[in-house]
């Protein structure tokens, strides 16, 4: 009898360890899949959450003066077009200062590093209802 529980321990046992990693792989997948989304995943995250600000910051590739759209990379990420109108307001502020500099659209050129806060609409596409434009410290290059 103590034979049969004993064999019947170390078989649960040895099972218990051969599963273990399947779960652990599973779990890695599922932190992967929050840690970097896909442009459809963060599109359906914002969809449901009208009432939370969305933020996008990177680099500014193109810019669209008369459709009123930056596009921003990401580093590391992919693009995407944030759009802008008329209530956008759009500031500059160097690192590190406390200093917030109202400033025009015009202002922002390609290759200007920028962060956007704002919303997504039905379709997705970002809205932008302020538009910081970060400024490199001049001592720093």
């Amino acid at each position: 009898m103590t034979k049969k529980l004993f064999t019947l321990l170390i078989a649960s046992v040895f099972v218990l360890v051969l599963s273990l990693p399947i779960f652990a792989q599973e779990g890695s997948q599922k932190e992967e899949s929050k840690e970097t989304p896909t442009q459809e995943n963060a599109e359906k995250e914002h969809k449901g959450k009208g009432a939370k600000q969305a933020r996008w910051e990177g680099m500014v590739t193109r810019s669209n003066k008369d459709q009123s759209t930056l596009s921003v990379r990401k580093v590391g990420s992919i693009e995407r077009t944030i759009h802008y109108d008329a209530s956008t307001q759009f500031t500059s502020q160097e690192h590190g200062s406390k200093k917030i500099n109202n400033i025009d659209a015009t202002e922002i050129k390609d290759n200007d590093r920028v962060i956007c806060l704002g919303n997504y609409d039905d379709k997705g596409e970002f809205h932008a209802t302020q538009i910081s434009k970060r400024l490199t410290n001049p001592l720093i290059r």
